[in-house]
């Protein structure tokens, strides 16, 4: 491909994370690959740590206990750590531990420290991480911060400050590549460059809701050179102007084209048939189950008003909004699966069993009692 020029494509922190494992082990070596995988593993297991006091500080020991054990088992959870080399894993890992910060602060579960000063700079520095790793939950700051300020809306000066803090310390986490993009570009790119180009590809005459390309077509040499000629932020801005003609000139098709991508985030993006119609199919069905098994868990959470619902609906609502009006894929979900995960184990945890659910239960007790009285046969004590 060659020397294409500076770029602010994607945030820096999982950028360089890479950057240092070929440092160390090679570039492009199966080490690499190896090491790169093994870091998304150990933070997909953090996140199952953080699933597990979400479960229990926002319901009960035993949510919290299935919900931990179904994001370290389930397939569907532990897949972008096993395969992508990309910041999924890290992404949700850290918006996740952010949820459990904001549930500490709110007291949710237990009173413990509160909203001290100490604990607003980590929300800061925690934030400021997320938008060096994945920018898009940015989205959900605002709602979040309502959140815990609305307890303290008697005392609102001091809450601000705290909440100021938190600002003053995402900024700082962030200043140093914002510094670095205004003195190689010229201009103030506080976290990524991409979003034109994206949206060009997104919305135009040939969009069909998802991706079905390369936003930077590597095998066309043409657009290669032109992005390198023009550079990225000149590229970028050029492909988002023309994105913009296009919408204000089919605002009914880009409509249409939001409420598709409204669909597939949530009841999933086809993949070619050619790859096996029935795993097409067992896929589908199950992407689309945890969302309607995340959404009823929501929906039942509100009713009986469980302790960060509300924040939970922000999350919701907010978080897909980017992906209706651009671009769709199933990996953008990955970051709500967390929640997804403990709000669908709290709905059946919370449904009652009946007839046949007393009757498995039972067998399993049995079976448990079965397999406690055979252990001193086998382990000889």
């Amino acid at each position: 491909m060659g020397h294409t020029g500076p770029s602010a494509w994607s945030p820096p922190l999982y950028v360089l994370l890479i950057a240092a494992v070929f440092k160390v082990f090679g570039v492009y070596t199966a080490v690499s690959a190896w090491v790169i995988l093994a870091l998304n593993c150990v933070m997909s297991a953090a996140t199952a740590v953080a699933v597990y006091e979400i479960g229990w500080r926002c319901f009960d020991r035993r949510v919290a206990l299935w919900s931990g054990w179904m994001w370290a088992l389930h397939p569907a959870a532990m897949q972008y750590a096993v395969k992508w080399i990309w910041e999924m894993s890290a992404t949700t890992m850290l918006l996740a531990w952010i949820l459990v910060l904001a549930l500490r602060m709110r007291g949710v579960g237990e009173a413990g420290e509160g909203q001290s000063w100490r604990r607003w700079t980590w929300f800061g520095v925690l934030w400021g991480l997320l938008a060096l790793t994945g920018t898009t939950p940015l989205i959900l700051l605002p709602a979040v911060v309502v959140w815990l300020l609305w307890p303290q809306r008697k005392r609102l000066v001091v809450g601000l400050a705290k909440a100021s803090l938190a600002g003053v310390m995402i900024c700082a986490v962030v200043a140093p590549w914002a510094a670095r993009n205004w003195v190689v570009f010229h201009r103030f790119i506080p976290f990524r460059s991409n979003f034109g180009a994206e949206n060009y590809l997104g919305n135009g005459p040939w969009s069909v809701g998802f991706p079905w390309g390369r936003t930077v077509p590597l095998e066309n040499k043409r657009i290669l050179r032109e992005y390198a000629d023009m550079g990225e932020a000149a590229w970028v801005a050029d492909r988002g102007a023309k994105a913009q003609i296009w919408i204000k000139a089919h605002r009914v098709r880009y409509l249409q084209l939001a409420v598709k991508r409204a669909y597939m985030y949530w009841w999933s993006v086809p993949h070619p048939l050619a790859e096996g119609a029935l795993a097409e199919y067992m896929r589908e069905i199950s992407y689309s189950f945890l969302s309607l098994a995340g959404g009823f868990g929501l929906v039942l959470a509100l009713q009986r008003r469980r302790p960060a619902a509300w924040v939970f609906l922000f999350a919701f609502l907010l978080l897909p909004i980017p992906y209706y009006f651009v671009t769709v894929q199933p990996r953008f979900r990955h970051m709500l699966e967390p929640l997804i995960c403990v709000l669908g184990v709290y709905l059946f945890q919370s449904a009652d069993p009946g007839r046949f659910g007393r009757a498995v239960a039972g067998w399993f007790g049995w079976l448990g009692r079965m397999t406690a009285s055979l252990q001193p046969w086998f382990t000889g004590r």
